[in-house]
């Protein structure tokens, strides 16, 4: 095996795991690997910073710019 076609297999095993469906039959590991990523963002509402030893108190977080401040 060359090198495509290692990272062609190693991307379509991912995306069987990560969405449980036969990769695209058309796209190379590359193009694979992109639609993973881009398919399987969080939500932009996720909030990293969630955690049972962080008061929301204790979070400073940037102003938002929608609120005209």
């Amino acid at each position: 095996m060359d090198r495509e076609s290692d990272i062609y297999q190693e991307a379509a095993a991912l995306w069987r795991e990560v969405f449980g469906e036969p990769a695209p039959p058309h796209a190379d590991g590359e193009a694979l690997l992109d639609a993973i990523v881009t398919r399987s963002s969080p939500p932009a509402s996720y909030d990293r910073l969630n955690s049972p030893h962080l008061r929301p108190t204790t979070i400073t977080r940037p102003a938002d710019p929608g609120h005209g401040r």
